[in-house]
């Protein structure tokens, strides 16, 4: 049974770097159940103070971009230079079962060995985005624990990024020479938002094409509107197997990252960050509460009044919300 002394035992492992408690806090912080989430914000409210130093980077790409082989080469050259990364890999959900795949731990295997490294696979359940409800929460805690950078990988699969912008400092898209149309619709969902686009793969047979991709992101790239922090994405042709160009897309991470915090867009961004995430919360309880006893009760007697005709939805809404209150 988890108690509140647990709590203040949990929070000294995580501020000391132990890994095995930073995954049982996070594991804490993913359940459902009420007196977990109430020890669990307990635990963050301790944390906080504590947080918010890290580089959080948001990576997403089309399936095979190459992103897990990516992250191991970008994660081995950010430990090398004597920092921390966290990964937190958001796995695509079942609907039906919210089962997950889970297996980004076993894909970055090299990676994963390192003591300076700690991956978290996390189902995406029912959120947009490919993330994770709970991946806020998750970054504050490794940020606790000391990890230096976090990178958050993405399904990736034409979903909405925006909820995945709204949490990063940077977001990098992985792209491909020659992957077809199918690429083409997604990377016009989230050109406006990206701050720098790598082409993996630029190898072999593959270096024209992936030469005229980067032409190609480099003309979508300059259509689009001036960005709000006066940055101009970069785009970076690179090998993430043969680990070629790696160092550079991680060079223009740092550029940005100093160039953001010296005209003030860093932290403006971290604050609108945090709006949004009051926004999420709220909406996150309101669903929680719309499956408790009392409100699934007073929804079904409106839907048989809707459904008999007497009642429009939108006034069977306000019915139930005066109720309810």
């Amino acid at each position: 049974m988890r108690t509140s002394s647990n709590i203040s035992g949990l929070f000294e492992s995580i501020r000391a770097g132990d890994r095995s408690s930073l995954a049982r806090a996070v594991t804490l912080t993913e359940s459902a159940l009420d007196s977990d989430r109430r020890l669990s914000e307990k635990l963050l409210k301790k944390l906080l103070p504590y947080s918010g130093q890290s580089l959080r980077i948001g990576i997403t790409g089309v399936p095979g971009s190459g992103k897990s082989t990516f992250i191991e080469a970008l994660g081995q050259l950010v430990i090398a230079e004597g920092k921390k990364v966290a990964v937190l890999a958001i796995d695509p959900s079942s609907q039906k079962t919210k089962g997950s795949i889970l297996g980004d731990k076993t894909r970055m295997e090299r990676l994963s060995r390192s003591e300076n490294v700690f991956i978290r696979p996390t189902p995406s359940g029912s959120a947009l985005g490919g993330v994770s409800f709970h991946t806020r929460e998750t970054i504050l805690l490794c940020e606790a624990a000391g990890y230096d950078v976090i990178l958050i990988e993405t399904m990736g699969v034409g979903q909405s990024e925006t909820d995945v912008r709204a949490m990063v400092d940077f977001f990098l898209l992985l792209m491909l020479g020659g992957a077809g149309d199918e690429l083409q619709g997604i990377k016009k969902g989230i050109m406006e938002m990206v701050d720098a686009i790598a082409i993996n793969k630029a190898d072999g047979d593959n270096i024209k094409s992936s030469q005229q991709a980067k032409a190609d992101a480099l003309g979508a790239l300059h259509l689009q509107a001036p960005s709000a922090s006066g940055w101009t994405p970069k785009v970076v042709l690179m090998s993430a197997r043969e680990n070629t160009g790696v160092a550079d897309v991680w060079k223009v991470i740092q550029t940005y990252a100093d160039v953001m915090r010296a005209n003030g867009f860093f932290e403006k961004n971290r604050a609108e960050q945090k709006e949004q995430w009051l926004e999420e919360s709220l909406q996150n309880y309101i669903r929680t509460e719309m499956d408790k006893p009392r409100m699934s009760s007073a929804k079904k007697k409106l839907l048989k009044e809707i459904a008999k005709g007497n009642m429009l939805p939108s006034e069977a809404a306000r019915e139930f919300w005066g109720k309810v209150r």
